[in-house]
């Protein structure tokens, strides 16, 4: 079973999952979704490394996710919050048949910028954000937690 964790640099959220890599994708959109999130950007750091540098590096695409009711909210505690939005969620193929998934942790951004409001709209954001991750689970697969 893939399991949540904090990730070691302590500003993200990971999964590992068996999913395929595209596969992977199309889960993290629609759990996002499903948690009120809406993708407003998308970068395709595959396609970007070939077209710049002209190097090959393993699929991986930055979605930046966004749920404007908290959004809201925090540009209005906040204003200058706006340059830590929207929240990434990156997935990337770990070459090694598994995916990760992994999001910043909007307690970062609370520990960035403090406040009541902040705090509270970085709370919510986070369990948002981590049951979208969990959604990711595959049953019967073995438990990849990262170090």
């Amino acid at each position: 079973m893939s399991t949540l964790e904090q990730a070691p640099d302590r500003y993200t959220m990971r999964i590992r999952t068996s999913l395929p890599y595209d596969d992977a994708v199309a889960r993290v959109r629609n759990a996002l979704a499903e948690q009120g999130f809406g993708v407003l950007t998308e970068v395709d750091v595959r396609a970007t490394m070939k077209a710049k540098l002209d190097v090959d590096v393993p699929a991986q695409v930055i979605l930046g996710a966004c749920r404007p009711e908290l959004a809201h909210r925090a540009l209005t505690a906040a204003p200058s919050i706006a340059a830590l939005l929207p929240c990434n969620v990156v997935v990337r193929d770990a070459g090694d048949g598994t995916t990760v998934v992994e999001a910043i942790d909007p307690d970062a951004m609370a520990r960035l910028e403090s406040g009541p409001v902040v705090a509270s709209v970085a709370a919510e954001a986070r369990t948002r954000l981590r049951d979208a991750l969990d959604s990711l689970d595959v049953p019967d697969v073995p438990d990849v937690r990262e170090a």
